[in-house]
């Protein structure tokens, strides 16, 4: 059996990738799965946590970052068609003239 330290190294992993994607890259898509990255090292986290403490409140709380996750993820396709047809574009540096 793998120990705690391997899955928390795991999650903290991804959850470092997505942030470094998420400062790094333009694409508003490529950032919107960035996130969803970080969303999967926190539930890593979560579900390593439970089961070294032998409950399944982390588990159940993992499941419910899975359903927010997977909502969050129709919400951004929907935004990023909508912003797709007003600019054309996907880089978010065209999004800078909304700052006010």
């Amino acid at each position: 059996m793998a120990e705690l330290s391997n899955y928390i190294l795991v999650g903290a992993l991804l959850f470092g990738l997505g942030v470094i994607g998420f400062l790094t890259r333009r694409n508003l898509i490529v950032v919107f799965l960035c996130t969803e990255l970080m969303f999967q090292g926190v539930v890593v986290n979560l579900v390593a946590f439970a089961r070294y403490w032998g409950n399944l409140q982390g588990q159940a709380f993992a499941l419910f970052l899975l359903v927010i996750a997977a909502v969050e993820a129709g919400l951004a396709l929907a935004l990023v068609v909508v912003l797709y047809r007003r600019r054309g574009t996907l880089d978010s540096e065209a999004w800078n003239s909304m700052r006010g």
